[in-house]
This record gives structure tokens, C-alpha cells and sequence, in this order.
């Protein structure tokens, strides 16, 4: 679990960096080629200059940045032999609720509003998955997340079935993708 902080947040910090390049570059000139934009499909630019791309106000890139260092600087922490009290983790699940959400949303947006993928973003998306699912399935080993008694087999089911639920969650994307672009896809076949 360290190490999918540690490489899950290097990655996740990696192109939150590349997007707040990027949108610097088109702040600076409107019409820069921008090195994510592959297709008429894949493209950052078509993604990077719309309201969900900041959603808050501010780019959704400085979310990444702090978010993404943060998990990285606490699985480094915990590799070095760093323990930590139970409302450090339950913080950090709730930050890491916060981004699954957060990316679900953002998936949605760009699949169904934008019609568009930013590489870079779904790339943060594939990290940000693995990061919730093990930070929960951590927590609710060491009993940082409490349940009910009658809630006890929804958090055994999660800790048994977790790499089903992390290929069925990937999956469920891809397919969703392909899909809806299929229009797009079949045309390079």
C-alpha cells in the first residue's frame, strides 16, 4: 500500500505538472500546440480551457499538485517506518474519497459534455483509482474506518474482491470510452 502512495502520487503529481505547463503555455499563447493533443479525440486542449477544468475557480491541476504530493509524501513516510494516528488516515480517506468522486465527475464531463480525453487526465484517473481503493481497504484493516456489525460483510467483500473491483472499475471506463466514441474508433480500423 506504501508504494501505490508513493508511485500513485509521483505519477499523479508528473501530470498535474504537464497540465499546469501546458495551460501556462496557453495563457501565454492561445494557439500553442500543446504535446497532449494526439487527435480530434485525444486532446488536452480541447479539455484544458473549459469551466470543469476549474472547477473551483483555480485549475484543477493545483488540486492535483498538493493532492498527489501529499499521498506521495505519506507513502514515502510510511515506507521510512512513519505510523500514524487514526485522524491522519481517516484525512487522508477523506481526501482521497474527495478525488475518486472528484475524477467520476471529471470522467463524466469529458466523456458526455466535452467529447474529448485528456491523456494526462486519464492517467490521473487510472492512479487515483488504485490510491482510494487500497487507502480504504487499509483503513478498514486496521480499523481506522469503523462499521456497524451489520455492515461488516460490505467492508469484507472490499477487502476480499479488491483487485475485481479495481480491473471491474477500469474496465466499466474503457468500455464507456469506447463506446461513446465508437464513431471515432471504428474510422482507424
Amino acid at each position: 500500500m506504501p508504494w501505490i502512495l508513493l508511485i500513485g502520487g509521483l505519477i499523479g503529481v508528473f501530470c498535474a505538472a504537464i497540465l499546469t505547463s501546458e495551460k501556462i503555455e496557453l495563457l501565454k499563447n492561445p494557439h500553442a500546440q500543446l504535446i497532449c493533443n494526439i487527435n480530434p479525440i485525444v486532446a488536452c486542449g480541447s479539455v484544458i480551457n473549459t469551466w470543469q477544468a476549474s472547477a473551483f475557480g483555480f485549475p484543477n491541476t493545483y488540486i492535483g499538485l498538493a493532492g498527489f504530493g501529499g499521498v506521495a509524501v505519506i507513502g514515502a513516510g510510511i515506507i521510512a517506518g512513519a505510523r500514524y494516528k487514526r485522524w491522519y488516515w481517516l484525512g487522508l480517506q477523506t481526501g482521497v474519497t474527495f478525488a475518486a468522486c472528484f475524477i467520476t465527475w471529471l470522467q463524466f464531463q469529458t466523456i458526455f459534455r466535452i467529447h474529448a480525453l485528456c491523456p494526462f487526465c486519464m492517467v490521473v484517473w487510472l492512479v487515483t483509482i488504485p490510491i482510494f481503493i487500497y487507502t480504504t481497504i487499509y483503513n478498514l484493516r486496521n480499523k481506522s474506518i469503523r462499521f456497524k456489525k451489520k455492515y461488516k460483510p460490505i467492508s469484507e467483500f472490499i477487502q476480499r474482491h479488491h483487485a475485481e473491483i479495481l480491473i471491474s472499475w477500469y474496465v466499466i471506463i474503457f468500455l464507456v470510452i469506447l463506446g461513446h466514441f465508437w464513431y471515432y474508433w471504428k474510422t482507424l480500423f
